[in-house]
């Protein structure tokens, strides 16, 4: 007999993702979970996580106006980094919501940010640019929202010139500590909050082209870090052996 209640289904286990042993993420990710979350945050983004990481962003880009030639954004999102970019550099951007992307290419238009020359709808694991096409690339709060961290870094290093630079700005995890704690509750949750909480670092660390330069944590409360990479200037040689 039927007593009118639902079984409630159990609830998923989030998945585990290790190398050498170690848990270097909790979470599943899929492109389709990327697109739909950013869909909802692309109407308030500006206005929520684009604050908070607002010191993330100034003090890369401040370090990326140094430098020289061509840069490429990859997460461009709603632009905001865009207007800041000194007028000396040549600017693409590329990301994976076209939602994003309406918003980023607004802004240029209505700043005249002629030094932006492309805005591209595309999978930041599978970049349709050349090798070595351009001398800086920057990925802001990217590693921890794509599925394939591993191959997106390997497509970063590979468009970057022999001798040029790659700059992440991205949370990664702590094992201890009340924020640990905070992290590891919040992870079954990735699939919905389109980014993992817990990330390790050790994750974007597997280019032998990429040589880690610096790494400092940001403000706020350095819930964030910056990782500049310079790619070996021998790496081109060595691909065409």
């Amino acid at each position: 007999m039927s007593t009118g209640l639902k079984r409630s289904e159990p609830r998923r286990a989030p998945e585990l993702e290790r190398a050498d042993g170690r848990i270097v993420g909790i979470g599943r990710i899929d492109e389709d979970a990327v697109k739909v979350a950013y869909r909802r945050w692309a109407p308030v983004y500006d206005h929520t996580f684009g604050r908070i990481a607002a010191e993330g962003r100034k003090h890369t880009v401040e370090i990326i106006n140094k430098r020289q030639g061509r840069l490429l954004e990859v997460g461009v999102g709603t632009g905001l980094s865009l207007p800041s970019y000194g007028r000396h550099l040549e600017i693409v951007g590329i990301d994976l919501s076209p939602e994003m992307l309406d918003k980023a290419r607004e802004r240029v238009a209505e700043e005249h940010l002629d030094h932006v020359t492309g805005l591209h709808e595309m999978d930041a694991g599978e970049l349709k640019f050349e090798n070595g096409s351009f001398d800086t690339v920057v990925a802001m709060y990217v590693m921890t929202v794509v599925p394939e961290p591993e191959k997106v870094m390997s497509e970063l290093s590979r468009v970057c010139r022999p001798g040029g630079e790659v700059i992440l700005v991205n949370h990664f995890s702590q094992e201890d500590g009340m924020r640990g704690w905070v992290e590891r509750r919040m992870a079954p949750f990735a699939e919905h909050l389109g980014w993992r909480p817990v990330f390790d670092f050790a994750r974007v660390m597997g280019c032998d082209d990429l040589r880690l330069v610096e790494r400092r944590a940001l403000r706020p409360w350095g819930l964030f870090t910056m990782m500049r990479f310079s790619k070996r200037a021998d790496s081109q040689l060595m691909a065409a052996e």
